[in-house]
């Protein structure tokens, strides 16, 4: 395999090159790594044909094997020399740069770039082409692109050195991504960064792929000593990216939650958005329908991905799920294409905080959501549940107690529901169940799947409220009331 580096980058700049994938091809079969070996042959097609029923192949493979590899050795030595350049352009450009300010004191880079997955060094990983899905052979249904510029979204708020890092990976990331990518600022609260439809557009980086020169941009115009661009356009762009973020978020955790529940991944939305008792998902909206296919491959073949490894070291089983391994290795895979890859890599879960009244949802470290949320103090359990029942209308009207959304914790006799008395907000006057405002418990029934971990805990946490005027909503809903139960809650 002391080419197969080379050979695999060629075959990314020219795919349709079927000699280079007969003779990776080749490389791979040599380390017994069959499944890509098949799947190489598959891609030369009917040269692998002519090439096995020949006698002189071997003079002729070795002569252009060796001219293929010199030629990608030379490109990625100009590649390196440019990027050397880049960063040296760079450090002095931060000699005079200002220092950008928010508040905390470091900067966590998120697991996910929209145009691929970051390595430890913030270099793009340069197998970029061949995973387990790959090996298996299962074709994936090509992905609808977004349009506009990319996105991602980062802490923005370090010392200097901090910055200077975080500068460095965006440029990093560049020289092999897309042409450009623009960065929206979190904020930070307590140990969580905090995502908004309102993140601003504080960083911009540009690429010529002709000339490899690297533009930096800043869109801060209070740090940056330079005339700033409008982000007007760029900022209605980049709400769209989050609101396509926060489908997938919400997709990728009724997928992973219905596999932890029935023992094997949905076969398709529909088998998601059934009515009531299995409505994994409240409903569903265009971004989930283009990507439910391409978001389940990736999650299948991060599953083998993982098992594979897991074998291959002689672990014991450590008592996790297939599904929850998968959240694990989702942020090592790199196969989603540019504009299409899932922001967040872990499932979204809701931690409601007692000491503080406060209901979040997350995502690893990063909070989408906080509401104000009324409990019944010592009555209001601690531990860990899963929502187990979703329904609308749980007493048959809109304006019962429970209000109209209700979300049974774990088959027990609390719920997350509305209610009718909006004054409790903050307060202990229940008998143990998590009150909520009719609006946010209605986006909230949207926003966390069914199986969705819930985790309720009197260790204060971060201290925010974090609710769009833009609420998440799920468009095409099914009947999810349920008209034969009478649910008797500890409201």
């Amino acid at each position: 395999m002391k080419n197969s580096n080379y050979l695999k980058k060629y075959v990314e700049e020219h795919p349709k090159n079927k000699m280079s994938w007969y003779l990776l091809g080749k490389e791979y079969e040599a380390s017994g790594q069959i499944g890509k070996a098949h799947y190489c042959y598959m891609k030369a097609g009917e040269v692998y044909e002519a090439f096995e029923s020949t006698s002189i192949r071997s003079e002729v493979l070795d002569d252009y094997k060796e001219g293929i590899v010199e030629q990608t050795k030379r490109k990625e030595s100009q590649s390196k020399l440019i990027r050397k350049i880049g960063l040296l352009l760079l450090f002095i450009l931060l000699l005079w740069m200002p220092f950008a300010h928010a508040p905390g004191s470091d900067i966590v880079m998120s697991d996910w770039v929209d145009q691929g997955q970051l390595s430890q060094d913030g270099d793009l990983a340069a197998d970029v082409t061949f995973s387990e899905q790959e090996e298996t052979v299962q074709p994936t249904k090509p992905q609808v692109l977004i349009e506009g510029p990319l996105f991602t979204a980062r802490g923005y708020t370090g010392t200097a050195s901090q910055r200077m890092q975080f500068i460095g990976n965006l440029l990093d990331t560049s020289v092999d991504g897309p042409e450009a990518i623009h960065v929206l600022g979190m904020g930070k609260s307590g140990d969580y960064w905090v995502w908004s439809k309102n993140m601003p557009v504080v960083y911009g980086i540009e690429q010529d792929k002709e000339t490899g020169v690297t533009t930096l941009q800043s869109y801060d115009e209070r740090y940056c000593k330079c005339d700033v661009p409008n982000t007007t356009k760029l900022q209605k762009q980049a709400k769209k990216w989050i609101n396509r973020q926060e489908s997938l978020a919400v997709l990728t955790t009724a997928i992973i939650s219905y596999k932890e529940s029935k023992g094997e991944y949905p076969t398709d939305l529909s088998a998601l958005t059934q009515p009531f008792p299995d409505n994994w998902l409240a409903g569903s909206d265009a971004v989930m329908e283009q990507e439910f296919e391409p978001l389940l491959h990736k999650i299948i073949a991060v599953e083998q991905k993982g098992n594979g490894q897991q074998a291959q070291a002689g672990k014991a089983e450590n008592h996790q799920t297939s599904a929850q391994r998968n959240v694990s290795t989702l942020s090592q895979d790199r196969q989603f294409e540019p504009g299409n890859g899932p922001y967040f890599t872990r499932p979204l879960e809701i931690i409601v905080d007692k000491k503080l009244h406060q209901l979040m949802v997350v995502s690893g470290q990063v909070v989408l959501r906080s509401y104000k949320v009324g409990l019944g103090g010592a009555k209001t359990p601690e531990g860990q549940f899963q929502i187990s029942d979703k329904v609308i209308n749980p007493n048959g009207r809109s304006d019962g107690e429970f209000g109209s959304r209700g979300m049974q914790l774990s088959d027990t006799n609390y719920a997350i529901h509305g209610t009718n008395e909006p004054s409790s907000m903050g307060k202990d006057l229940s008998l143990g169940c998590v009150r909520m405002l009719k609006e946010d418990i209605e986006e909230l029934f949207d926003l966390a799947p069914k199986g969705t971990k819930v985790t309720i805990t009197s260790q204060s946490l971060a201290s925010l409220q974090n609710v769009p005027e833009d609420r998440f909503v799920l468009s095409k809903r099914q009947d999810q009331t349920n008209p034969n139960k009478v649910y008797r809650w500890l409201n």
